[in-house]
């Protein structure tokens, strides 16, 4: 069954910050409360995609069955001149699958994977993204799964590809993200009774006091704050 974010063009706005750099404007440079940015997310991209984006979607359109890509590919991102498959978690394993093995693709090496965190995305808080290379044709691109804080269960591709065994360790150590099927989910920073998960945006900003040739340094918690 085909999403409703095929056909979404425009960027999806996930939530508004504020006190942040980046905001334009405003005249305001100090970063300390008055600025205010939205997070947005591109949207879908229409056709022509150009340059090679074509031709990969269309090659990965044959070799899945355009029903079977309709049911996979919620939407095709081309932005910054980088092309973003975003997938379904159910569908993930084949598309890679497909990816890596189709002589007209042959995304032989993927370079990782890292988690990102959106709160205020609901339903689809944590997101996995996977850069992919082709060795023969030279070739980059990138996909992406997202899955429900209630829910953050993501196939591991380590079956596709091996080589994401620690990457896949390290996004669940930081985001909270369960890779069914990897082979050992452990923790690979943080110790194993670390609780919670350190890089996630809802995660409490505190830390441990350092000292540094005698000084205390309290954490980031304790520290002077600008209001």
């Amino acid at each position: 069954m085909s999403d409703s974010r095929n056909d979404d063009e425009s960027p999806e706005v996930i939530g508004v910050r504020r006190g942040m750099f980046g905001a334009k404007g405003s005249g305001d440079t100090s970063g300390y409360g008055r600025l205010v940015r939205t997070v947005a997310l591109p949207g879908g991209s229409p056709r022509p995609y150009g340059g090679f984006f074509d031709e990969i979607v269309d090659t990965l359109s044959a070799v899945i069955g355009e029903d079977g890509f309709a049911a996979a590919i919620e939407r095709v991102v081309v932005h910054r001149d980088e092309l973003t498959l975003e997938v379904t978690r159910e569908a993930l394993p084949a598309v890679a699958q497909a990816l890596r093995d189709d002589p007209g693709l042959r995304f032989e090496l993927c370079l990782g994977v890292s988690g990102v965190h959106y709160p205020d995305e609901i339903g689809r808080e944590l997101h996995a993204v996977y850069p992919l290379m082709s060795i023969t044709h030279n070739r980059r691109i990138r996909v992406e799964v997202a899955a429900p804080d209630a829910d953050p269960h993501i196939p591991s591709l380590f079956r596709v590809y091996p080589t994401t065994d620690w990457h896949e360790r390290e996004t669940y150590d930081f985001f909270g993200i369960i890779f069914d099927g990897h082979p050992s989910l452990t923790r690979i920073e943080m110790p194993d009774d670390w609780v919670g998960h350190p890089q996630r945006k809802d995660y409490p900003l505190g830390g441990i006091p350092v000292e540094y040739h005698g000084a205390e340094i309290p954490p980031p918690d304790e520290r002077r704050a600008y209001n």
